[in-house]
């Protein structure tokens, strides 16, 4: 198993932050790999997997004018599930992942994801674009989206 999610608990641990998950195309995915990991329990709260729009609305805040205006994979709704999922979960951190890992739509290719990490005060977001077939390009996004909060807490030593 990488080390990376090693290295988040520990940071998160001996900072006494907690973490929370809003997932949509990696499907539960980045809270399995942090689970995974024995003493989990210390840091994670929970997470939430919401795939249809109407959840992302009602758990996690999202806008709906922004999911039609934007698209659900977009910047504006991947910033409001991290913000939603800390509200939800009572947490310092969330990280979340919006996607059309599969199949596109609305003119959006297949293998773009948006995942984004932060706080609910700041928050930082990436799109992928690569394209090999669902499994890898879930796969993909997961590692980035844990790689992203590593950097982040190893970055920021305010809290």
């Amino acid at each position: 198993m990488d080390r990376t999610v090693y290295e988040i608990q520990k940071i998160m641990v001996e900072r006494g932050l907690t973490l929370a998950t809003a997932e949509s195309c990696t499907s539960g995915g980045i809270a399995r790999e942090i689970t995974r990991v024995a003493g989990s329990s210390a840091y994670f709260q929970g997470g939430l997997v919401a795939y249809q729009d109407r959840l992302k609305e009602q758990f996690l805040g999202v806008n709906a004018e922004d999911i039609a205006r934007y698209d659900v994979v977009s910047e504006p709704v991947v910033c409001q599930m991290v913000r939603g999922a800390c509200e939800m979960f009572g947490t310092d951190y969330a990280i979340a992942s919006t996607g059309y890992a599969g199949e596109g739509c609305n003119g959006i290719p297949s293998g773009t994801i948006w995942i984004a990490w932060g706080t609910p005060d700041e928050i930082h977001a990436k799109c992928l674009t690569r394209n090999i077939d669902r499994e890898r390009n879930t796969e993909n996004a997961i590692k980035e989206a844990l790689k992203g909060l590593l950097e982040e807490i190893r970055e920021r030593r305010d809290m």
